[in-house]
């Protein structure tokens, strides 16, 4: 497999870009911190929000984005044309649960920047997989997700696709694996209260967005990076389905990619 020495380096501004290898159509963005990684990450939005003012943007929860939307609110994005699908919801949370991730996305996007509409499974819904078919035809029609923002986890899940998810799944309820429920533990008072199941957007919806920004910081991301750059395309490690799309932006801090160099 290729390593990082065999890529192309880079310097703009602040930012140290290695493009990678050709082979594995993906644009990694080696940034100092966290606080850059979200800069560099709100550049590519309000980019594609000036392109496509009426853009379907797909949105991720969790740490990871916070600093993304932050910077979104201080320059204040315009989403008046724009439309938003969240990747996930925890099932059987009330909605309006401090942890639920409508009122993550209530706080952090919609109230704030006030999209033209937004859609979100309904992890309260007493029929999942009609919810699960109506999530997939909403984002049918409304045109396909344009720009879709993914985290990715320690055990190299995306969204709630956990190992060994096939590459095809499509919006459908899930079990989460222990490494997910410890990680998702610290927005809880304990472990034991995080829920067991939620409702995610498939690889294979996630897959047919046009554009995918993945950001990772810390060193927990750091050997889920070094399996997309570099390990066997496998459902085994879920993240590394992104080398099948044609234009990923991969942008990670220095911690994060500390395997690369």
């Amino acid at each position: 497999m290729s390593s990082l020495k065999q890529a192309n380096r880079t310097q703009r501004g602040s930012l140290q870009i290695h493009e990678a290898n050709p082979a594995n159509k993906l644009h990694l963005t080696v940034v100092e911190d966290y606080e850059q990684m979200s800069q560099a990450a709100g550049q590519l939005v309000l980019h594609q929000l000036t392109q496509r003012p009426d853009s379907v943007l797909g949105l991720a929860t969790g740490g990871t984005p916070v600093g993304l939307y932050r910077k979104l609110r201080e320059e204040k994005a315009d989403l008046s044309q724009a439309m938003t699908f969240n990747l996930d919801e925890y099932y059987a949370l009330p909605r309006q649960h401090p942890q639920s991730f409508y009122q993550f996305m209530k706080g952090h996007v919609y109230d704030p920047l006030m999209p033209l509409g937004y859609d979100i499974p309904n992890g309260e819904s007493a029929e999942v997989e009609q919810e699960c078919t109506r999530y997939e035809t909403a984002i049918r029609d409304a045109g396909g997700i344009d720009l879709q923002v993914l985290g990715v986890g320690r055990n190299g899940h995306i969204g709630f696709n956990e190992p060994e998810t096939a590459f095809s799944s499509r919006t459908r309820l899930v079990a989460l694996k222990r490494e997910t429920l410890e990680d998702n533990a610290q927005f809880f008072d304990h472990v034991s209260e995080v829920p067991k199941q939620a409702i995610t957007m498939g690889i294979g919806t996630i897959l047919e967005a046009r554009t995918i920004v993945l950001l990772a910081s810390g060193p927990a991301k750091a050997e889920a990076l070094y399996q997309l750059m570099y390990g066997d395309i496998s459902p085994s490690v879920p993240v590394t389905a992104l080398r099948l799309h044609p234009t990923v932006h991969v942008i990670v801090d220095k911690a994060a990619a500390a395997l690369l160099k």
